[in-house]
């Protein structure tokens, strides 16, 4: 037991193909899966297009702040560290914290949407839901409870299924399209059918549909900056990181921009099938209905495993990095210490024993308070872009930092390009989505309390934390001079 009371090291055990798997399985999910419908649908196939390939380039820039900052400073905390460092330590603690809460959130909620799908098979509905639900986490404890690189592993092959299923779809699509599979010719005529290829009347009405796609891209995207978090256990963060950061751009391209154009050229956004597809409805899955069109029977069972592994992921990943970032604040003194503990094997035990039993916790109160569990859920909504927010500041200001100490850029080993004009571009579309995720409540005349306080909850949580730490701790923002450039890691 002294060796678990004392050791506070997590282990560098993930290889360079787990940090490239990892970041490639970040940003596939039911986003891309359920979701890219709703957004054609919304604003149209070329609205959807034009929305996802802004928020990709906002996701690309922050990505690359991320990989300046990680291949510098390689540590579980990554962006509530980077934060603590850089700009205010009050900032570090309500990032922190704040993103520890929304994971923990999320894979509450995953292990409840996992049981939902797998009853879609009837031979699976012997046991009740929650019952599922408890096994799925279980399964998701035990493996954060192996070693790093067993949650390395598990994430290279549960990526792999996504992203073969991407490839699969693109080329059924293609030869769809052609009339090579499913019948005639299509082309280019799904995409003007109606008022396509955008919604919206006017200029400033086809901005507002996109905006409201831009929240659907945003969060279809979250979970790239698990890269940062990963850094702290990688074998190689010099060389892992900026492979796996330099890809982002390229699996946005095929994984997100073409499913999107294949979708909108074979789905007339005009199609009801489009409209209303959750993860209970597999059948109403762009995938789906594409693959169908294709005449490949059992499209719907196949893309129903691919969304049950895709579920288990977020799950995984959410309680790994939940963990790992408890870990890292309280080796930064803005947790208790004993989070700081790890077993034989790097795992932060203390830490993730706490996770779990909050886990359960917030899932038995889904089961018992629906309208508690919708604002536990609304508090997490805005977690994303808000540590997103922070990643953009605190690149800006290690950078200054960087160069009003004297430092040679050159030194660095991976440089995020087009330096300010990227943190800056991708802090103003953060601050647009944030402001703007809810048009049709921002554009109605008379206020919907319950709705305005749902949709933007996730402020007030995050302030709570800043003002907290700020009142009890009177921090200041770190002069440039004064700020800590060492490169001390976990």
């Amino acid at each position: 037991m002294s060796d678990i009371q004392h050791n506070t090291q997590v282990q560098r055990r993930l290889k360079t193909r787990h940090l490239s798997m990892i970041a490639i399985g970040g940003c596939i999910g039911t986003g891309l899966f359920m979701a890219s419908g709703t957004a054609i649908s919304s604003a149209g196939p070329g609205g959807a297009l034009l929305a996802y390939a802004a928020i990709g380039l906002m996701v690309y820039f922050l990505m690359t702040s991320l990989g300046e900052m990680a291949t510098y400073l390689p540590t579980s905390g990554s962006f509530s560290t980077y934060a603590t460092r850089f700009v205010d330590p009050s900032l570090g603690f309500a990032l922190g914290w704040n993103y520890w809460f929304n994971w923990v959130i999320t894979v509450a909620a995953d292990v409840v949407i996992a049981a939902v799908v797998i009853t879609y098979w009837e031979p699976m509905r012997f046991m009740e839901p929650w019952a599922w639900s408890l096994v799925f986490f279980a399964i998701i404890f035990m493996l954060n409870t192996l070693s790093v690189r067993a949650y390395g592993e598990s994430e290279y092959w549960f990526a792999l299924i996504k992203v073969v299923t991407v490839i699969v779809f693109l080329g059924v699509g293609v030869l769809t399209i052609f009339g090579i599979l499913g019948g005639e010719y299509v082309g280019l005529s799904n995409m003007v059918v109606g008022d396509a290829p955008f919604l919206g009347e006017g200029i400033s009405g086809q901005f507002l549909t996109m905006l409201g796609v831009f929240l659907i891209a945003g969060f279809s995207f979250q979970g790239t900056e698990l890269i940062g978090i990963t850094a702290g256990e990688s074998e190689n963060p010099q060389e892992s990181i900026p492979k796996a950061v330099n890809q982002v751009f390229w699996r946005i391209l095929i994984f997100y921009i073409l499913a999107i154009l294949v979708i909108g050229l074979l789905i007339p956004y005009t199609s009801p099938e489009l409209l209303g597809a959750d993860v209970d409805e597999v059948a109403k899955s762009p995938f789906t209905l594409v693959f169908e069109r294709a005449g490949l029977a059992f499209a719907a069972a196949v893309m129903n495993a691919v969304i049950l592994t895709s579920i288990l992921s977020a799950g995984n990943s959410g309680m790994y990095a939940s963990t790992r970032m408890l870990y890292a604040m309280a080796k930064d003194g803005l947790a208790y210490k004993a989070f700081a503990r790890t077993s034989i094997s790097g795992v932060p035990v203390f830490s993730l024993l706490a996770t779990a039993v909050v886990v359960l916790a917030v899932f038995f109160l889904q089961l018992f308070s629906d309208k508690a569990y919708e604002y536990i859920l609304a508090a997490s909504g805005l977690t994303g872009f808000i540590a997103w927010l922070g990643i953009a500041v605190s690149h800006y200001r290690f950078r200054r930092a960087y160069l009003a100490q004297g430092k040679d850029l050159n030194h660095l080993v991976y440089r995020a390009k087009w330096f300010p004009f990227g943190p800056l571009l991708a802090l103003a579309l953060c601050v647009l989505v944030i402001i703007g995720q809810d048009t049709e409540l921002v554009l109605k005349g008379s206020l919907d309390w319950d709705r305005l306080i749902i949709t933007y909850m996730g402020l007030p949580v995050f302030f709570g934390f800043y003002f907290y730490h700020k009142l009890r701790y009177k921090t200041h923002k770190v002069p440039l001079q004064k700020v800590d450039l060492s490169q001390d890691v976990d």
